[in-house]
């Protein structure tokens, strides 16, 4: 882990011939021990650390199945969109807690 004592969205690194969805479902899998059913994807993002660079394919997700097991992380939160800036996340996460509030308002009645 790069940056353990930063919150990140979960995820890794897509396999050849994987799309963003499919890799994400399968890392939460893997990770979390849950089941998930990808929405609508927000903007991509690439941000450059000082020792490596991310490219982040972020989607708005649900719970389909399973029940939360950490299996490669410390802790898990589940917060309200207007709670997210409660924690300290990594950098590359800024942009799409960003455009997920902004989606998030819209959706609202």
């Amino acid at each position: 882990m790069h940056m353990p004592l930063k919150w990140e969205f979960p995820g890794g690194k897509i396999d050849r011939g994987e799309t963003p969805a499919a890799c994400l479902k399968r890392e939460l899998t893997e990770e979390m021990g849950i089941r998930i059913e990808t929405g609508r994807a927000l903007s991509a993002v690439s941000h450059r650390y000082r020792d490596f660079s991310v490219k982040l394919y972020p989607y708005i997700c649900a719970i389909a199945g399973g029940e939360i097991v950490l299996h490669e992380h410390r802790a898990v939160a589940w917060l309200k969109p207007e709670d997210l800036a409660a924690l300290d996340w990594a950098e590359a996460d800024y942009p799409v807690i960003e455009e997920y509030l902004k989606v998030s308002s819209s959706a609202a009645p």
